[in-house]
């Protein structure tokens, strides 16, 4: 199973190929090189760590995404709530909720989601 837990500049590196996979690790490294100032050594070597974590691949030297962006941040926010409110999604909208004044169109949103959720 993946670690759904990235590093600051590790999230910035798994951004990098979210959106242009699939790409050469050479064209990553060029990426990586303009984005994050990073040595083609320094990328082969995060890249070989995430990879060992079943994030990415690197087959042939082509990488690509074992888990989605959208997966990855939706089990990393499943993670949060268990952790901080004990698995309470409840208690995280109230906590949120009570430092943030959320708007019409934000609560019509949530209430979209939940009524989704529901049927």
């Amino acid at each position: 199973m993946p670690e759904y837990r990235l590093g600051e500049v590790e999230s910035v590196f798994a951004d990098i190929i979210w959106k242009n996979e699939p790409l050469s690790s050479r064209r990553l490294a060029e990426l990586a090189e303009e984005r994050l100032h990073w040595k083609r050594t320094t990328t082969y070597t995060i890249l070989k760590r995430l990879c060992d974590r079943a994030l990415f691949q690197n087959v042939d030297g082509t990488v690509s995404s074992l888990v989605s962006r959208e997966e990855f941040y939706a089990e990393r926010s499943n993670q949060f709530v268990q952790e901080t409110f004990q698995g309470s999604l409840p208690a995280f909208l109230a906590a949120f909720g009570s430092r943030k004044k959320l708007s019409d169109a934000e609560i019509d949103e949530l209430q979209k989601v939940i009524d989704a959720m529901r049927g």
